[in-house]
């Protein structure tokens, strides 16, 4: 691996990030890898929001993983920001190799530097390498998650 590259997204990258967040299992069942209205409106509204960053990562002029900040203000725990970490994906290819952890802290530094108390994610309960990742990482399954389609 040579040196990765951390930045914010482009509308270039689209395109790269619809196929990250599609080489998945579950994905692919939720995510398309082409580009049409929908998601040129989410990347407009996430690029327009300084409160979310799509982050991807790049080596070599490819993007092999991608990953979505969100600083989320409260008041709980004394008013502290905290940082929500989603659609963390690294390229097949790439998977095992290290990426996913340099992401990982990379995006944690980032919240911390920004003086966030608490970084946070969700993850499915069918991922079981993932638990064991971000478990590895200092992750604590602490609370129970819930959602609902809509």
């Amino acid at each position: 691996m040579t040196e990765v590259i951390f930045r914010e997204a482009v509308r270039a990258d689209l395109p790269a990030v619809l196929a990250l967040l599609a080489d998945d299992v579950l994905g692919r069942t939720r995510d398309l890898p082409e580009v049409d209205e929908a998601y040129e409106r989410a990347f407009a509204d996430l690029d327009a929001d300084p409160r979310n960053q799509l982050i991807v990562a790049e080596d070599g002029g490819e993007l092999v993983g991608c990953f979505q900040l969100t600083y989320i203000p409260g008041l709980g725990r004394h008013g502290a920001e905290r940082c929500l970490i989603e659609s963390v994906r690294v390229r097949s290819d790439r998977r095992g190799r290290g990426l996913g952890g340099t992401m990982m802290r990379w995006a944690i530094d980032r919240a911390r530097d920004r003086g966030c108390a608490l970084v946070q994610l969700t993850t499915d309960k069918q991922r079981a390498d993932a638990h064991r990742f971000y478990r590895d990482l200092g992750f604590v399954a602490s609370h129970e998650g819930m959602k609902l389609a809509l």
